[in-house]
Parts: structure tokens; C-alpha cells; sequence
């Protein structure tokens, strides 16, 4: 019931929002439209960043996560699990810094977007069964994969030079 309260009044002050974008001047809607695209990049571009520092620092390199090395292991052998799990940890977080630095924005999308994909199709034929929900983990992937793809080549509006 609540959230279904909540959904109506959501709704409702979208509708609104929506009906003064379309009445005010063209300048003004565009400036607008653009100021709100910049927001919710800049949020977006956040949240991205979390994900990585989350999977690095957090599930990685401090191991909060067990799962993460036992899936290195399996793919690429008992030996060296934990140090490559470390290394791939600070790689992730070196991803997050590259992200929130701004720098080369276009290409840094086009790398997550490959290493997520490349990462979780691994996961995906070697190891479904260490995957936190199975082989439906490809759909979550590909629901990031969506985003940083929306929020680089839609919501940025910087030109590639």
C-alpha cells in the first residue's frame, strides 16, 4: 500500500515536472534538459565508481568476499589465487579512480564495458556455480553494462577529439 502511495505521488510530480519542461521557452527547456542530463551523469558516474571500489577494495583485496578468490582459483589455479586476487582487486580500484578522475571518459566506458562483459562470460561457462545468482549474474552484468553505456554516450555530451 505504501509503496504504491509513494509510485502515485512519483508519478504524479513527474507528470508536473514534465508538463513545465514542455512549456517553457526552447532556451530555457534545453538549458534544463541539460542541467538535469549533467546531474544524473554525475550521479551515475558515482555509483559506477562505487560498484568498482566495492568489488575491489571491499570483496578482493580485503577479502570480505571469499567467493571472489575461489573463483580465481578455479579459473586460473590454486597457486597464486590470493596474490591475483589482490592484483585484480587493485585493478578495479584503479578503474574507480580512472572513472572519478574524468580523464578520457569515451575510452574508459569502452573498457569497462569489454572487461565487464569478458569477465562475467568467463564466469559464466568456467564457474556459474560460485557466481552469487548463478548464470542470472549475465543479466545483472549486462544491466551495468547498459548503464555505463547510457550514462557515457548518452547523458556526456563531451565530443570525442
Amino acid at each position: 500500500m505504501i509503496q504504491s502511495h509513494i509510485y502515485t505521488r512519483f508519478w504524479a510530480f513527474f507528470c508536473v515536472f514534465i508538463k513545465h519542461i514542455n512549456e517553457l521557452p526552447a532556451s530555457v527547456a534545453d538549458d534544463t534538459t541539460t542541467m538535469t542530463k549533467t546531474r544524473i551523469y554525475k550521479i551515475l558516474t558515482y555509483c559506477i565508481a562505487t560498484v568498482w571500489i566495492a568489488n575491489g577494495l571491499f570483496c578482493k583485496v580485503l577479502n570480505l568476499v571469499p567467493r571472489h578468490e575461489q573463483i580465481v582459483a578455479r579459473i586460473l589455479g590454486d597457486d597464486y589465487s590470493r596474490p591475483l586476487t589482490i592484483l585484480i582487486g587493485l585493478s578495479e580500484i584503479i578503474m574507480a579512480v580512472w572513472i572519478l578522475s574524468g580523464y578520457k571518459t569515451k575510452l574508459n566506458a569502452i573498457a569497462q564495458i569489454a572487461i565487464v562483459a569478458t569477465m562475467n562470460t568467463l564466469e559464466f561457462i568456467l564457474v556459474p556455480d560460485l557466481l552469487l545468482w548463478g548464470k542470472l549474474n549475465s543479466l545483472f552484468a549486462f544491466i551495468f553494462i547498459l548503464v555505463v553505456y547510457f550514462n557515457e554516450f548518452y547523458l556526456n555530451k563531451k565530443q570525442l577529439k
